[in-house]
């Protein structure tokens, strides 16, 4: 697959939301959709965009509006709320998938790259039944964790620290340790099946 990814400038049209969350939000978590503007064309949106489905064709280039913030290669959306400070944690639920990557990016990487392919993003990836956690394209295998009906993403911002939970115990299967350089944003890409985010959620006691 290529990657197609524009630069925009003027990234603060976004909207405030986008630049971070106040104090009151950071102790609840950050609450998110995914923003259509940055959805590849073979990905939808649905359930109030808090989820995305993969279709193998997808919609015509053509069809879908023009947007530099738009991912044109890869199958990538971002979400519509940046984090700049404080601990955060969501939960995607996992349907009919066996290709995707979960995690967070810089709000201004590059539309022509994959999260997970670029030192702007990191994420955990989940492929051939297999775990890794992905950064500039280099993989480390994840252990302990199976095929997922549903999995966590803890945020420490300050800490620079980002985990993949499992949700049936509550607890850290893997942590990735990350350098923010600016607003970071929760990231999705698949190929096949669908992602429900669930977001809003308080951390759990003991992450």
């Amino acid at each position: 697959m290529a990657l197609p990814f524009a630069r925009c400038c003027n990234l603060s049209r976004w909207g405030a939301k986008r630049w971070g969350v106040l104090a009151g939000e950071a102790r609840r978590g950050i609450s998110f959709k995914l923003e259509e503007k940055t959805a590849h064309s073979s990905l939808a949106l649905f359930r109030g965009d808090t989820g995305v489905k993969y279709g193998l064709v997808g919609l015509e280039p053509s069809k879908v509006a023009l947007n530099v913030e738009r991912f044109r290669e890869w199958a990538v959306v971002l979400a519509d709320t940046t984090v700049t400070s404080g601990k955060h944690y969501w939960e995607v639920t996992v349907k009919r998938s066996q290709q995707f990557r979960i995690g967070v990016a810089d709000v201004d990487m590059s539309r022509d790259s994959c999260i997970g392919a670029d030192d702007r993003s990191w994420v955990f990836s989940y492929a051939q039944r297999k775990w890794h956690s992905m950064l500039a394209n280099e993989k480390a295998p994840i252990e302990g964790i199976g095929q997922p009906e549903k999995v966590g993403l803890l945020l420490d911002y300050e800490a620079k620290k980002l985990s993949l939970v499992d949700v049936s115990q509550i607890s850290v299967v893997h942590t990735v340790q990350t350098d923010f350089r600016g607003p970071v944003t929760p990231a999705f890409a698949l190929w096949d099946g669908e992602l429900l985010t669930h977001s809003g959620l308080e951390v759990p006691k003991g992450l």
